[in-house]
């Protein structure tokens, strides 16, 4: 069976075929080459498991995506007081390239490039270059080989004199130690690892999971420094459009100029999108329409009031009902996509053998509209194998609820579950 999950991803995709304003990033020559229609996104829950769909495989360059680990990485080589010491963490309201720079000289945050800059040349290299160590950092997140791509880092620094000239000011200001040229070069390889949606998808997740990647388990990132990322993700990730990006969408998020942007609601999952044509903020146009779209329907924006996220399943058993068996899923807390993903994914790799099939809300609290959604997909996918469906609803928290379909769903109230069943 294929998870609604799934079928609710390319729903996004189709939703957002109408944005088609802005282009590719023209001043650098392989970006501005890049099909303008390639499209996809993925999330991956802080359990590993990713959900992708549109063109997955296509691989294309981390950009400023890259800056919130980086910054992560010189964290963790010198801790947070060190490195505020060098960059700070003040919005710039400023675009992304601007010479932003604070009153003591140093760059306002480390997600515009003068503050990306910076950061790099902070990561040690004493035992091996900067940006080895960035791209390893990659690797390990992503738990697969990541490579630059050198025709890209060439085209970049053939048109890298803005950074030059950033890297120079940073220079005269004592804001940067390293020779201005070799910390540009290092920084433009950094940007020009090749990766894909999944991959984003497990790099924000691992941030999602407090700084430990959720498939490998290991600890990556000190809680305190993903902590520090993911608050400076949050009010400086999408440069002058920060604020529109935080009260509309509200999670941390990070951008890069080939076309993606990562999200992560801490606790829950990391999201990415890709779309290369960019708004005048340089940020995907599509990309953001696709995680204002996540925000709205799973409820994701941090200042929504709600309950920490948990499983939705509590057990699952087997039962005679009348002399029929029966698998009965019970449910509990409230159902975001997080908690019911768990749901969707047992379902999935563990099919249920009885005709009957039977799942008891009576210990759930509430559903958001994207669980609802996922929970009539999954009912039509069980009616359509052969499965009779019954919820048991003793508070109506799925009040007129049918598959995707339209078909009706038997509801039963606790006290018939009880009756009827024999447990085995």
């Amino acid at each position: 069976m294929r998870s609604p999950i799934l079928d609710y991803l390319d729903s996004i995709i189709d939703q957002t075929g109408h944005v088609r304003s802005g282009a590719p990033a023209d001043y650098i020559p392989e970006l501005a080459a890049a099909d303008p229609d390639r499209v996809a996104v993925a999330l991956c829950t802080v359990n590993g498991t990713v959900y992708a769909s549109g063109d997955v495989e296509h691989g294309f360059s981390i950009q400023s995506m890259s800056k919130p680990f980086a910054y992560a990485l010189a964290i963790e080589d010198h801790g947070i007081d060190a490195v505020l010491d060098r960059v700070g963490v003040e919005p710039s309201g400023e675009a992304f390239n601007e010479l932003s720079l604070d009153g003591t000289g140093r760059p306002r945050n480390p997600m515009i490039n003068a503050g990306a800059i910076a950061t790099h040349s902070l990561i040690k290299s004493d035992e091996a270059p900067a940006v080895e160590r960035i791209v390893d950092l990659f690797s390990r997140l992503t738990d697969r080989p990541v490579e630059v791509d050198e025709s890209l880092a060439e085209s970049e620094l053939a048109t890298a004199d803005r950074n030059l000239g950033l890297a120079y000011l940073l220079h005269s200001s004592a804001g940067l130690d390293t020779d201005p040229r070799a910390a540009v070069a290092g920084y433009v390889r950094q940007c020009s690892a090749t990766v894909t949606v999944r991959d984003l998808a497990l790099m924000a997740s691992t941030l999602a999971n407090g700084g430990v990647q959720p498939n490998t388990r290991e600890r990556i990132f000190s809680r305190s420094a993903t902590r520090q990322v993911l608050s400076v993700m949050a009010s400086c990730g999408m440069y002058d459009a920060a604020g529109d990006w935080f009260t509309s969408v509200g999670i941390p998020a990070k951008s890069g100029v080939a076309g993606g942007i990562i999200g992560v609601l801490p606790g829950q999952v990391g999201l990415a999108v890709f779309s290369p044509r960019l708004d005048e903020h340089g940020n995907s146009a599509r990309g953001v329409e696709m995680m204002q779209r996540f925000s709205d329907d799973m409820g994701l924006h941090l200042m929504e009031a709600g309950r920490p996220s948990r499983s939705s399943l509590r057990e699952t058993r087997t039962a005679e009902i009348n002399g029929r068996s029966a698998t009965i899923y019970v449910l509990q807390g409230d159902l975001v996509l997080s908690s019911i993903e768990a749901l969707v994914h047992e379902i999935i790799e563990n099919p249920p053998t009885s005709d009957l099939v039977i799942f008891d809300l009576s210990r759930v609290d509430e559903f958001i509209p994207v669980a609802r959604r996922t929970s009539a997909e999954t009912a039509t996918k069980l009616l359509d194998d052969g499965h009779e469906v019954i919820i048991v609803d003793p508070e109506g928290v799925l009040d007129g609820f049918h598959d995707s379909q339209g078909r009706n769903v038997d509801r039963w109230t606790s006290e018939q579950l009880a009756e009827r069943t024999a447990v085995r």
